[in-house]
């Protein structure tokens, strides 16, 4: 939704009814290993032509169902809030940027991201967000969050994290 001419409410039948890509990639984390995997799910470009972006959408937020609150007592995380990431439309529309709800020839397990994750390639693991339920259409993201563009950039990560 957001920034779209026609908003769409998929459940996951519809979206894995969708044509699908497989691809086996490796996944680099920041804390510094990596593993590979193979990964199956419709193109995110896919359902962005069907929602037809409008000509002022510049990104996409990643709505995630994982709520980041910090544990009673712990200081590992400063503030407490909803997960969210964000991508720019290039790499949205990159052919490897997927919603992925297959892993390794099976369904995409809970502790891997279900019932949907992105993959998003060109990135460190960070910006695969897991557990999405929503995607938003947005020219800027300042209402997010801190304003950086993702939870971990709010928190002084790189927002881009290329790789």
């Amino acid at each position: 939704d957001g920034l779209v001419e026609r908003p769409l409410a998929l459940g996951l039948p519809a979206i894995r009814a969708m044509p699908a890509r497989t691809q086996i990639t490796r996944h680099d984390c920041v804390e510094g290993w990596s593993a590979i995997g193979q990964w199956t799910g419709p193109q995110l470009s896919h359902l962005l032509r069907l929602a037809g972006l409008k000509a002022d959408a510049r990104f996409i937020v990643i709505h995630c169902a994982d709520n980041l609150e910090r544990p009673e007592g712990a200081d590992t995380i400063d503030v407490p809030g909803q997960y969210y990431e964000s991508i720019d439309l290039d790499d949205a529309f990159h052919p490897q940027t997927i919603l992925a709800w297959g892993m390794n020839g099976a369904a995409l397990p809970v502790r891997h991201g279900a019932p949907l994750r992105l993959r998003v390639e060109r990135h460190l693991g960070y910006k695969h967000a897991k557990y999405v339920t929503r995607l938003e259409a947005v020219a800027e993201f300042s209402r997010y969050g801190r304003g950086q563009g993702s939870f971990w950039a709010d928190r002084g990560y790189e927002w881009w994290a290329g790789i």
